[in-house]
């Protein structure tokens, strides 16, 4: 079985011009990634998430490439405190496979 698949490489950097950029796909991949993780490693600690919201900025920069990655969490598990739950985060955010697949950029994470 053959597809097609097309994507239209153009001036991206400067305008996407209503299409979605690579750096947007990253950015898509990584907080599915992240939030997986983080879910899973809540999950196996006997701490189930209630609430998981994650957000990813990806910055890229023309003739440089991705230079920054921002991860912002808000949410909660079942018998964790802030600090337990920012520690599962920290976790998830170092062995995600997006994060590792990204490692030669720096990637922040906000626990919020």
């Amino acid at each position: 079985m053959h597809r097609h698949l097309s994507h239209h490489v153009g001036l991206e950097a400067e305008s996407a011009d209503g299409r979605t950029s690579p750096e947007e796909l990253i950015a898509a991949a990584h907080a599915s990634c992240f939030s997986m993780a983080l879910s899973h490693g809540l999950a196996t600690s006997g701490n189930p998430a209630i609430s998981l919201n994650t957000s990813v900025e990806v910055d890229f920069q023309p003739g440089v490439g991705i230079t920054e990655i921002r991860i912002t969490l808000s949410g909660e598990a079942e018998n964790l405190d802030a600090e337990g739950f920012k520690a599962a985060a920290e976790d998830a955010k170092a062995n995600c496979p997006v994060s590792k697949a990204l490692a030669a950029v720096p990637i922040t994470l906000s626990v919020v």
